[in-house]
């Protein structure tokens, strides 16, 4: 049960405010107007004119609503109420005393004088109450001007009246009344500046306006078709009886709840009743006068004219709505089409932010919400995503526990925040605040927290049921979003990875023919240049063999060493291309030999098995380029340590020193050493990592999976 079904209840057992005097007053106002009328009706009798009926209905009518009012929430406006009921139940009471009993002298006189002072005080008090609407109270000084100058110029206006004392003129009269429109616009300001309890009472008295236009429409319409009824003034002047029973209503807090969306629906079917008294009388109009039984014509042109009014039902219907909803939810939409516009919107490439702002904002205008918040997040963070009024982003962390049971939660408030999210709003007010978790499949992705102001309205099951529908359209729209970050970032990552690749492989060609270009100047700079010799030395040891046999044998001596030496520089130059022992041994016994070779003396562990002669290539030549950076940069004094090894994980490799080192926060490591190592690993789905500290060495460590 909702705070407003709890002051219901109560409110019939006992006053909801203390009574004062002007509350006490105002009943016994109240009281004596009803004493009054029916006075007024037992001297009439049963020939009391349908006017005198009339001012005896709204006498009662005005008294009870001044009665409930005092008796439930006494404010100023029951005084009002009361002041309406008297001057109607003087008006009927000299009414009646004026025509059924002889009055002479200065009885007459206060029969004439009371006559004309209820009728031009009653829109002076019609006035006073729109200018003070909801509760009676003046909201700055100039209305109580205003006010005072309206009954100033009513009682001039009612004295006036007595200079023709056989017949009341009307016409002051009416412009009196029609004078009162001029406090709509304060009336209004009010409403815009009250409390959603407070927007509801004048939704009421709204409703009550409405309905009395309804009725007297529908009368006139019948007038115009069946000459019925006669008395459509009459009429019209009953139906303000409903503004008093509105304000009457207005005190129930369960007659309250609803008030907005009936107050839509009657203000669509005024609208709809006004097209079908037009289409009617443009009907008469052309059918050119009064019609009478016969005239089956009339039939047809009113069939023409219902069909057309039909027709126009729909669009109006549309525009009176949305006009509505401007007046009452100083909003465009009301609650529930939050919820039908939001996949629209969705649709319209519009950034999320964007559309989680224009969210709350509506909420905050449809739902008369002090604030209204989004917050979103993953895991046990949360941040506020949009917020009105605008609120600095602050971090709020929801525990592993807590997420399980938020994500599962319905729409909640009170205790069960102060239990389950601690702190995410002030313990005073959340009373008067409600959460919706916004979760996709049990994951908590975020909530809607929503807050009216202290005297505001409870929450309603209608609003709760707009945020269980927003929360979950809004969780799917995040997820979404979840979705299509994480398939940009496998894009991103795909796209730099594919830009790698390109790299690389331009890396790669670029390097084949570096050392295949290597490879020409070595051998012709080195076992060419042997070979030459060679052939030179041989034709000369030929020519020396007849003539100087003992030279010749000396030349072909030195001509095996020269040989020896070629074919151990071309078996260096093998090695570099393909070590055999990699082939033939693997890893195990390639290493070790070209340790052997190094630059700095090298201590090895290498405990691996054979693999595909691909990743051992791979492996063997970034150890040799690490050796060789080593060598080159570690300094004098330094040894290098390389050590080989396999797990489950797949085959290591570490090559380190503790020579000088270097800054591996720079751009040391973007050397053509290390792109060729990061290259070779690289194309066998490996990394390679590079730690190093200037004056404590530098540890190079690659890794492959295998098999």
């Amino acid at each position: 049960m909702n705070i407003d079904a709890i002051s219901a209840v109560s409110g019939v057992i006992q006053p909801a405010h203390p009574r004062s005097v002007t509350a006490w007053s105002a009943l016994v106002v109240c009281t004596a107007s009803v004493a009054a009328g029916a006075g007024a009706w037992t001297i009439a009798g049963s020939d009391a004119p349908a006017g005198l009926i009339v001012l005896v209905w709204l006498a009662a009518a005005w008294a009870l609503a001044g009665a409930v009012i005092s008796l439930r929430e006494p404010r100023p406006i029951s005084a009002i109420a009361g002041g309406f009921a008297a001057f109607a139940a003087v008006g009927a009471l000299s009414w009646s005393v004026g025509i059924w009993r002889d009055m002479q002298g200065a009885g007459a006189l206060a029969v004439d004088v009371a006559q004309r002072l209820a009728l031009t005080l009653a829109p002076a008090l019609f006035f006073h109450m729109l200018m003070t609407l909801p509760g009676g109270r003046f909201s700055r000084p100039g209305q109580r001007t205003a006010v005072l100058a309206g009954y100033v110029v009513a009682l001039g206006v009612g004295l006036a009246l007595l200079i023709d004392r056989n017949t009341v003129t009307v016409w002051p009269i009416v412009l009196l009344w029609a004078a009162t429109l001029g406090a709509l616009p304060t009336a209004h300001a009010n409403y815009r500046a009250a409390g959603v309890v407070d927007q509801r009472r004048m939704q009421w008295v709204g409703w009550a306006a409405v309905v009395a236009l309804e009725i007297t429409l529908v009368c006139l319409a019948l007038s115009l078709v069946a000459d019925w009824p006669r008395h459509n003034a009459v009429i019209a002047f009953a139906c303000t009886g409903f503004v008093p029973l509105a304000l009457a209503a207005g005190t129930v807090a369960r007659l309250r709840s609803h008030i907005d969306r009936v107050l839509v629906h009657t203000v669509s079917l005024t609208g709809l009743t006004m097209l079908i008294v037009v289409a009617y009388a443009l009907a008469l109009a052309a059918f050119g006068r009064q019609p009478d039984g016969s005239e089956q014509s009339l039939l047809l042109l009113s069939m023409l004219a219902a069909a057309g009014a039909a027709m126009a039902y729909q669009p109006a219907r549309a525009r009176l709505g949305e006009r509505a909803n401007t007046v009452i939810y100083g909003a465009r939409i009301a609650p529930e089409e939050a919820v039908r516009t939001w996949g629209s919107r969705l649709t319209r490439a519009i950034p999320l932010d964007e559309l989680l702002l224009q969210l709350v904002e509506t909420l905050r205008k449809s739902m008369q919400l002090r604030s209204a918040q989004i917050w979103t997040g993953t895991g046990a963070h949360y941040e506020i995503a949009a917020a009105v009024p605008h609120r600095e982003p602050i971090r709020y962390t929801v525990g592993e526990k807590e997420q399980a049971v938020v994500s599962r939660a319905g729409v909640s408030g009170g205790t069960w925040i102060d239990i389950w999210l601690p702190g995410l709003v002030d313990a005073a007010v959340t009373a008067s605040t409600r959460v919706a978790p916004i979760a996709h499949s049990g994951e908590l992705l975020g909530f809607i927290v929503c807050q009216r102001p202290d005297d505001g309205a409870a929450f309603t099951e209608d609003d709760d049921r707009v945020l269980t529908e927003l929360a979950r359209q809004v969780g799917l729209a995040l997820h979404n979003v979840q979705l299509d970050t994480a398939l940009q970032a496998s894009l991103d990552e795909l796209r730099d990875t594919n830009e790698e690749l390109r790299a690389s492989r331009v890396r790669i060609v670029t390097a084949g023919d570096a050392e295949r270009r290597k490879l020409e100047r070595n051998l012709h700079d080195g076992a060419q240049q042997h070979l030459v010799a060679l052939a030179v030395k041989l034709r000369l040891a030929k020519d020396a063999v007849v003539d100087d046999p003992a030279d010749a044998e000396a030349m072909i001596d030195e001509i095996r060493g020269n040989l020896q030496e070629a074919i151990t520089e071309l078996r260096s130059l093998a090695h570099g291309i393909y070590p055999p022992l990699l082939m033939s041994g693997g890893l195990a016994e390639a290493l070790p030999a070209a340790f052997a070779r190094a630059a700095l003396p090298t201590n090895h562990d290498i405990a691996v098995s054979r693999h595909p002669q691909e990743v051992e290539a791979a492996v063997y030549f970034c150890c040799m380029e690490a050796l060789q950076n080593a060598g080159k940069h570690a300094g004098d004094g330094a040894v290098a340590t390389i050590k080989v090894w396999e797990d489950q994980a797949g085959l290591h490799w570490l090559v380190s020193d503790d020579g000088e080192g270097f800054d591996a926060t720079g751009d040391s490591e973007a050397g053509h050493g290390f792109v060729n190592m990061r290259d070779r690993m690289g194309a066998f789905g490996g990394t390679v990592d590079v730690t190093s500290v200037v004056g404590e060495g530098t540890t190079i460590r690659g890794d492959v999976r295998v098999g």
